[in-house]
């Protein structure tokens, strides 16, 4: 019997982090699927309406949709509009215009990160590192960090 041993690393396809809507019918079991471990994860979805909030003047409510990340993340996001939203951090001074979605990773990350310190729950610090992973992948990685920092 014939064996080839290669002595050079196989060439791998490189990991693309990549953000998937949820459909509609699979909303309801979002936070649960995906957070049900945390303590108090219920409290996560009115926090990180209230950071919105918080963050943007013209924020009113509204639906959003929720998304799954290719490296076990998951995040929400106001809809998408025509415009750029604009947010404003009084906790560090600083301000940035953005589309929705850039809006919703900034506001998650925020109530992820307090959600980690508050529970200690090493789940929820994972949540926050694989939503900042695809953060700093963004577009608008400057404007995320920047309102968030």
């Amino acid at each position: 019997m014939d064996k080839h041993i290669s002595l050079t690393p196989g060439v791998t396809e490189p990991f693309i982090l990549a953000a998937t809507v949820v459909p509609d019918e699979q909303r309801l079991l979002f936070w649960p699927q995906h957070f049900g471990s945390i303590p108090q994860w219920i409290t996560l979805e009115p926090c990180i309406f209230a950071l919105m909030d918080r963050l943007c003047a013209d924020y009113s409510g509204g639906v959003w949709a929720f998304y799954t990340l290719s490296n076990g993340g998951a995040f929400m996001a106001p809809e998408e509009s025509d415009g750029l939203w604009s947010l404003f951090n009084i906790l560090n001074g600083n301000g940035a215009e953005m589309s929705a979605e850039a809006a919703g990773i900034a506001a998650c990350l925020m109530a992820y990160s307090h959600h980690a310190c508050r529970t200690e729950c090493d789940a929820m610090t994972e949540h926050y590192y694989r939503l900042r992973d695809y953060a700093l992948n963004h577009p608008e990685c400057n404007a995320i960090m920047h309102i968030i920092d």
